[in-house]
C-alpha cells in the first residue's frame, strides 16, 4: 500500500498516471535485493532515457543539502551539468563496486572511452544501512549493479527492495518511494517524478500530511541517516533552472519533520529528458530549449510535492527485516492501520 492508500494527499497537484518517477517518458527503475543471513542491501538503478547515454548525455544539476555522504561523480555534474551514465544507488560500502560496473558497461558500449576520447563520469549515491544490514559484509557486487539495470521498467517497486532493502527513515523502516506531478507546458502533458533512498529522519520527529505526529516508540537520537533524491522531467530547463528545482526537494523533505542534522547526508540529483548533449558536438553553437522563469513556480512545487510524498510511499509501502543482533525498525503502514479513526 502506498500513502494516498491510507488517505494521505500530498499538495494539490495532480500526479501523473503511475505516481512515479517514471511518468517521465523513457525513464526506467530497477533493483537488486540481497536478503542472506544479517545482510539486507541491494542496488538500484534509475536509467534516464534508452540508448547510449556517453554519447547524447543528459542536462542535469547537484543540490547538496547537507553533505555528510560518500557519493561518487557529483562534483563533475555541478561542474558540466551532464548526466551520461545511469544513475546508481546502493549502501555506502557498495559505491566503488557500482562505479566499476557502470564504468565497465559504458566501456562495453562505448570502446574508445579512456583511450581515444574522455574518461567517463560514473554516478553512484548511497546511505547506510549498517542498523538494519551487516555493512561490512560488502555485500554487493557488480553482478548485483548489473542487475539492478538489467531488471529496469516503467513500474516501480518500493519499500524494501534494493537499495532500500535495509533503510530507516523517521524511526521507522524507510526505503525506496516514488511519486510524480503532471504539469501543463505550451498545452502539452509534461512531469516531474521523484525517486528517493530514505533513511534520514529523527524518530519523533515526522510530520504526515494530515498533522499526526506518528510515535515509532523508540528513543529519539542524533539524525545520522540520509536521503538521496533523484528528480526527472521532460520540461525543457537549463542546468540553472534544474538547480533552482533540486532545490525546493529540500522543502519537501522539511514538510515531513527533517531539519538535515549534522549526520545526514542529503542530496538531490536532477536531470531533464528534453535538452540533449552530444559527446561530439557538429557545432560551436548548441541550441537549448528553456523554460521561462515566468513559469517555474510549477515545477518547484512539483519537486516539493513528488519528493513528499515519494518518501510517504517508502514508508508506507516498506515491509519489515531483522538485521544484525536482532534490530529491527517498526511499520509506519501498521501504526497507520492501527490509528485509521484517529
Amino acid at each position: 500500500m502506498r500513502a494516498r492508500d491510507h488517505g494521505l494527499v500530498t499538495g494539490i497537484m495532480p500526479p501523473g498516471a503511475r505516481n512515479a518517477i517514471t511518468d517521465v517518458p523513457g525513464v526506467r527503475v530497477g533493483h537488486a535485493t540481497v536478503r542472506r543471513g544479517e545482510v539486507n542491501t541491494g542496488v538500484t538503478a534509475i536509467i534516464p532515457q534508452p540508448g547510449n547515454l556517453f554519447l547524447n548525455k543528459l542536462t542535469a544539476a547537484v543540490e547538496v543539502i547537507n553533505g555528510f555522504g560518500k557519493s561518487v561523480g557529483l562534483v563533475q555534474v555541478g561542474e558540466l551539468g551532464t548526466l551520461e551514465t545511469p544513475v546508481l544507488l546502493t549502501n555506502t560500502f557498495g559505491v566503488g563496486t557500482c562505479v566499476n560496473a557502470l564504468v565497465r558497461r559504458a566501456i562495453a558500449e562505448t570502446p574508445q572511452i579512456g583511450r581515444r576520447t574522455s574518461t567517463v563520469n560514473a554516478v553512484v549515491c548511497e546511505c547506510n544501512d549498517g542498523f538494519l544490514s551487516d555493512i561490512q559484509a560488502l555485500a554487493v557486487t557488480e553482478a548485483d549493479a548489473l542487475c539492478a539495470l538489467d531488471a529496469a521498467e516503467p513500474t516501480v517497486s518500493e519499500g524494501s527492495v534494493g537499495a532500500g532493502t535495509g533503510m530507516s527513515c523517521f524511526g521507522f523502516k524507510g526505503g525506496i518511494g516514488t511519486a510524480s506531478r503532471r504539469i501543463v507546458v505550451s498545452g502539452r502533458d509534461c512531469h516531474l517524478g521523484a525517486l528517493v533512498l530514505a533513511n534520514f529522519g529523527r524518530a519523533g520527529d515526522l510530520v504526515l500530511p494530515d498533522g499526526r505526529r506518528p510515535d515509532p516508540e523508540a528513543a529519539p537520537q542524533a539524525e545520522r541517516g540520509s536521503i538521496i533524491v533523484v528528480l526527472a522531467t521532460d520540461v525543457p530547463v537549463d542546468q540553472r533552472q534544474l538547480l533552482r528545482i533540486c532545490r525546493r526537494a529540500g522543502a519537501g523533505i522539511a514538510r515531513l519533520g527533517a531539519f538535515w542534522g549534522h549526520g545526514s547526508g542529503d542530496i538531490v540529483l536532477g536531470f531533464t529528458t528534453a535538452n540533449r548533449l552530444l559527446h561530439m558536438p557538429e557545432g560551436d553553437i548548441i541550441p537549448l530549449a528553456r523554460l521561462s522563469d515566468d513559469r517555474i513556480d510549477d515545477m518547484f512545487r512539483a519537486a516539493c510535492e513528488s519528493t513528499q510524498e515519494a518518501i510517504l510511499n517508502a514508508l508506507c509501502s516498506a515491509t519489515a527485516v531483522i538485521g544484525p543482533d536482532g534490530a529491527t525498525r517498526p511499520l509506519l503502514a501498521h501504526w497507520l492501520q492501527r490509528h485509521a479513526s484517529d
